[in-house]
């Protein structure tokens, strides 16, 4: 069996030359025919009617199954320094991001591959993941990953 370390997408996805059969989607799982005519739903969270913004997003998962958000609060600086930073995670050597993760005694923070299950899922998910729980009050903050250098600064900034 193969460690978490050698199974992380990340480890050979630009390695490889072809996508190993286990991560193919047989057909009747794949997407539908998607059709160019509807156009992906924006939610403003910059409104103050939260019925009316619930509605929207509900009927925006129900209908079309995701949404873009505007008006979130969220500044485009923190977005771009927070996307490098989880870049740069996932650019670590497989190892050193597998021990960032293993501190947690009751794994809460936890890095995976495809899915939670991976061993008994016969196909695969194209994506490795790392989750933790983030509350503001900074509470589990000692078991988050310590490298990148700015990961928990982020994360609390977020």
């Amino acid at each position: 069996m193969e460690n978490l370390d050698q199974r992380l997408v990340s480890t050979w996805f630009n390695v490889q030359s072809f996508v190993p059969p286990s991560y193919i989607q047989p057909p009747e799982s794949r997407p539908g025919r998607v059709t160019s005519g509807k156009t992906i739903p924006v939610i403003d969270l910059g409104g103050h009617d939260h019925a009316f913004i619930t509605k929207h997003i509900l009927k925006a998962s129900e209908e079309y199954g995701f949404f873009q958000v505007i008006n979130h609060g969220v500044s485009k600086d923190l977005i771009d320094e927070t996307m490098n930073i989880f870049k740069e995670f996932h650019a670590m050597p497989p190892k050193e991001k597998v021990n960032e993760c293993s501190r947690d005694p009751n794994g809460r923070c936890k890095l995976y591959t495809s899915g939670e299950n991976y061993e008994r899922d016969a196909i695969q998910y194209w994506k490795d993941t790392l989750s933790h729980p983030c509350p503001h009050s900074g509470e589990y903050m000692e078991y988050w990953p310590q490298k990148p250098s700015k990961y928990r600064l982020s994360l609390l900034l977020s």
